[in-house]
């Protein structure tokens, strides 16, 4: 794992934003490029069998989740023939506190998911530390009822690394910058299938 970021103050904020870019492009280098042709055949491969992809994620991961419904509803499916079907696990307050009261919060995801998933739907799990119990019990939930899985993790990759058919490991110690490498690994998983699907002479034209 890369060292701890930062470990000193900086001069000014345009001297951390040069720091900060570094730590940034080392974060996406880091991703193993293998296993996001393989998070991208599982995303590809549910497509083409109409199936859900569930998402989820805490703090700034669930607003990754939520983000990655968006970009997959409205923006893979822009000028595609793709209607893609995909859930956040992290978007229902409602469900999340009834949940965490009644059950307990490592059970947050874990619960709706057995309700509404199938065999052979897909599930996305974000978590930076790797370790968050209600990540781990969804990616377990999800082994059990017969779902692939794709895991964004960071700093040592946790027990969700182990648990996941494909993983991207983003290798920093930061948490804004695992969040932007996962948010940067969404957009390229989003925008490369909306690429395979979109007429050649739109490409040019449409805004991505």
């Amino acid at each position: 794992m890369r060292p701890i970021f930062p470990i000193r103050r900086f001069p000014s904020a345009a001297d951390y934003l040069d720091e900060y870019a570094a730590e940034l492009a080392a974060a996406l280098a880091s991703v193993d490029r293998t296993q996001l042709d393989a998070a991208l055949s599982i995303l590809t491969d549910a497509q083409h069998r109409d199936a859900t992809i569930f998402c989820c994620g805490n703090g700034g991961s669930a607003a990754i989740a939520n983000h990655m419904v968006c970009d997959h509803q409205k923006g893979v499916n822009a000028d595609t023939h793709l209607r893609p079907r995909v859930i956040s696990l992290s978007s229902n307050v409602e469900v999340m506190t009834a949940v965490s009261n009644d059950i307990g919060f490592a059970e947050v995801f874990a619960f709706p998911l057995r309700i509404h998933a199938r065999p052979g739907d897909v599930l996305v799990a974000i978590s930076s530390s790797g370790g968050s119990d209600n990540i781990v019990h969804a990616l377990e939930a999800a082994a059990e009822l017969g779902l692939k899985s794709i895991a964004l993790t960071g700093f040592t990759g946790g027990r969700c690394a182990k648990l996941a058919d494909a993983v991207l490991h983003v290798d920093a110690s930061n948490y804004g910058v695992v969040e932007d490498a996962h948010q940067a690994c969404m957009h390229v998983l989003a925008q490369y299938l909306r690429l395979g699907a979109i007429a050649e002479d739109l490409l040019g034209e449409r805004r991505f």
